[in-house]
Order: structure tokens, then sequence, then C-alpha cells
């Protein structure tokens, strides 16, 4: 049985493609690893079922097209619609790391300290939230506000894994955007 601690949310399917079961997805890894035949897995009603990719093509910058095993028309692919979908942690870990890639994903950094190059100590990474189009890392203060910030190349200078710590450049009116009032 496949348990949702051991997975980690890669993309999301958007929409079906012609008439042959075919689904466009957006990904947040490289679609490779699931054309190497590492399973897409996908919420069914509670449990997590693994499915193989019949075929991968990119479709654009911005999506690919998949072709699942047993998913033969556009009726059966309209039931994936809006999947989040999952890889397993461990594997995606390892192909990184093959690929010579970073090999940790952002469930992995809850627990690390965060500090900006201009505020100083902002927190601690509380939890990951990836159910809106932009990943962010909810950090709380010693005062229990919690900061969002976004998972973008553009605020995040360092990950430092042997100190726990996420060096950070956000401007100033983001860190205060969520601080509750004096």
């Amino acid at each position: 049985m496949i348990e949702e601690k051991n997975l980690t949310p890669v993309g999301k399917f958007q929409k079906t493609h012609a008439l042959k079961g075919e689904l466009n997805a957006v990904l947040d890894i490289d679609d490779e690893y699931f054309a190497d035949g590492h399973p897409l897995v996908i919420n069914m009603e509670g449990a997590f079922v693994p499915f193989y990719a019949e075929s991968v093509r990119g479709k654009g910058s911005a999506s690919s097209l998949i072709k699942l095993e047993g998913i033969d028309s556009s009726d059966e692919a309209r039931q994936l619609v809006n999947s989040i979908i999952y890889a397993d942690k461990e594997s995606l870990k390892e192909y990184m790391a093959e690929e010579g890639e970073g090999v940790f994903l952002e469930d992995d950094l809850i627990g690390f300290r965060v500090a900006d190059e201009n505020a100083g100590n902002l927190g601690v990474v509380v939890r990951v939230d990836t159910t809106t189009s932009n990943t962010l890392f909810i950090v709380e203060n010693s005062e229990g506000d919690e900061i969002f910030i976004p998972v973008a190349d553009d605020f995040i200078l360092e990950i430092d894994e042997t100190k726990r710590e996420i060096l950070t450049h956000l401007p100033e009116e983001l860190i205060n955007l969520n601080q509750k009032s004096k």
C-alpha cells in the first residue's frame, strides 16, 4: 500500500488531449522521470494508485502530454483531470542525484531556520503549501506569526543542509504582509 507520507506532489493533470487518452500535465520535475518508468501516483478516492506512462512528450515549455497505460479514451482520461500527480520521495531523490540535480525536496526543509539577509532571523519552516500554483514555505516566528514565502529562485539565496538554514532576500512588504497587528 502506498502511503501519502512517502509521496511528494510533482504536478497536476490540467485537461485531456485528443481522443486516445492523453492528458496535458504541468510538472515541477523533468518529464523524463516518468518516461524512464517511474510511476505517476494519483489519489483515487483516498487510495494512492500508481499509473505508468505509455508515452511522454513535451508540449511547449510549460507542459507535457502523458499517455497512461490502460487509459485509452478521452472519457477515461477525463476522470483524472485536476488530479495532483505524486512521485515516491526516495525514488525521486535517487533519480535527481543520478541526473546531477538537487537531492532534497521542499518537504525536507520543514524545521529549517529561515534568515533574511536584511531582516535577520524570520523563524522556522513549519509546513510547505503546494495547494496553489506557487509553492510556499510557511514560516513561523517566535511570536507565532506566520510568514508566507514563495519558493522561488528570486527570493532564496542559499539552502544550507548542514546548518539546516535557508538564506533569503525578501521585500520588506512580503515579510510584514502576514504578521499580526501589534
